[in-house]
């Protein structure tokens, strides 16, 4: 906290009238919060500090802080200091930019197996009727193209109906879809606290306020989940429960099964995004199967052949639910690309989906093992498939994590800060770094020692600030 915001607030202590001063002090916090004066991690002063800069005595500065500390806007951590946590309740959209940096698929260099994904979609132009793929098509995919996709679904929601499927262009497309549909006016959007960054975008674009749901290791915790429901203003929970994105957890089905009790409890809808699923050896049930008469499941092949493959399969609770969904998808995308569908289609039954994955994941758990070795298993969570992983600065660090992202970036490392995925204005000391895309593990190893030298180093040094 700089001086300039410490000098604001003895001049409103001294112009006070009638509400006492420790009440006061957590409005100013709480009014610095709102207006970005103050920023999430920031430091504030001791308690002696802000007695003698204010005039107050000990007791009141400790009153005041433990009063901030009720609203959900300081955090204290003993032998630390005091931090600003900001608002944890309802996270209120906004149309500003978020960062989207995408979290690119590993690219296995393996020669027969780049011909094989060349002669597999070669194969779909030599037999099918080309116009035929050049036409209008049902919003949903055909049975062709179904039958394919409960293939893929068999490994996550075994004996899936085909009348339950929809094959839609891309997870973040079906996402929209539900977002449009699901939701009355006024209605919220429960999220974990760390979040994929596209569903926040998705609900600013719409005005739909997103209600964060605190975390442990284990994914978003019950308790507050269930307050949440009791309060009446949820419209669904939005949750990728395997391999999150960012911190790589995998929520147990003790988890699971105890989220989906509050969801049926209460009626809510769950939007169960699956995009990591199959990159894990083995995975809890999904939700779709703890409570399948509300959940809509959602996952896809970008994950596996790369974000230019726009083709996911989105599984909902019944065959009404398909017919409305379709519908309103319909009137966004048309459909999806038949051309795109009939390759993904052909990738799944001949097998080449399967050796893309088995590559990605012997590539991914490679990568991760030399990230463990020269960062620490202490500072790195990630699972063995996954091509990201969540790198957790030092106590000791000077570093801001969104400067930290930035700086790694400018040096060819693709980070994202805590910050992009938070949704309780309180974001973790930690980075998101990708290990997918055009690189190989020799270049993988020198960023990781990019990343190491950057933490190691203080701040004011890595980035020439004064």
């Amino acid at each position: 906290m700089d001086n300039t915001e410490l000098r604001r607030w003895v001049r409103r202590l001294k112009d006070a009238k009638g509400q006492p001063t420790y009440r006061l002090i957590a409005d100013l916090i709480a009014e610095g919060i709102d207006t970005g004066r103050l920023q999430a991690r920031e430091r504030l002063p001791t308690l002696r500090e802000l007695a003698n800069a204010t005039g107050i005595n000990y007791t009141t500065a400790a009153r005041a802080y433990t009063e901030a500390k009720k609203r959900g806007l300081i955090d204290s951590h003993p032998g630390s200091g005091t931090f600003v946590k900001g608002r944890t309740v309802s996270v209120q959209p906004s149309l500003g930019s978020y960062e989207m940096t995408m979290n690119l698929v590993v690219e296995p260099s393996i020669p027969t197996l780049i011909e094989q994904i060349k002669d597999s979609a070669i194969s779909v132009l030599a037999q099918k009727d080309i116009y035929s793929l050049l036409r209008y098509q049902s919003f949903g995919g055909t049975p062709e193209n179904k039958e394919a996709a409960l293939i893929w679904l068999d490994r996550s929601i075994p004996k899936a109906s085909m009348d339950q499927v929809l094959i839609c262009p891309g997870i973040h497309s079906a996402l929209v879809g539900l977002m449009t549909s699901l939701f009355n006016k006024g209605q919220e959007l429960c999220v974990d606290s760390l979040v994929y960054p596209g569903i926040k975008a998705i609900a600013a674009q719409m005005g739909i306020g997103l209600s964060s749901i605190e975390r442990d290791s284990s994914g978003p915790l019950v308790r507050p989940f269930e307050d949440l429901c009791k309060a009446g203003n949820v419209g669904a929970l939005y949750i990728n429960p395997t391999i999150h994105n960012p911190t790589t957890t995998t929520i147990p089905l003790s988890r699971r099964e105890a989220l989906a009790d509050v969801a049926l409890r209460y009626s809510i809808p769950i939007i169960e995004d699956d995009a990591y699923s199959m990159l894990a050896e083995t995975a809890p049930p999904a939700f779709a199967e703890l409570a399948p008469e509300l959940t809509w499941y959602i996952t896809g092949t970008s994950k596996c052949f790369g974000p230019g493959v726009r083709s996911a399969f989105l599984y909902t609770p019944g065959r009404r639910h398909s017919q409305r969904i379709a519908g309103a998808m319909r009137a966004m995308n048309v459909m999806s690309s038949p051309l795109t569908d009939a390759m993904v289609s052909q990738w799944i039954l001949d097998g080449t989906a399967d050796s893309m994955l088995s590559a990605i994941r012997r590539e991914a758990i490679a990568r991760l093992k030399i990230a463990e070795q020269q960062l620490g298993t202490t500072a790195v969570c990630g699972a063995q498939g996954a091509f990201h992983l969540w790198l957790k600065l030092p106590k000791s660090s000077e570093w801001n994590p969104s400067e930290l992202a930035v700086h790694l970036r400018e040096m060819g490392v693709s980070a994202v800060s805590s910050a992009a995925f938070s949704t309780d204005n309180n974001p973790p000391a930690a980075v998101r770094l990708c290990f997918g895309g055009p690189i190989t593990r020799e270049q993988w190893a020198e960023s990781l020692t990019r990343v190491s030298e950057a933490v190691e180093q203080p701040a004011y040094l890595a980035t020439g600030m004064h």
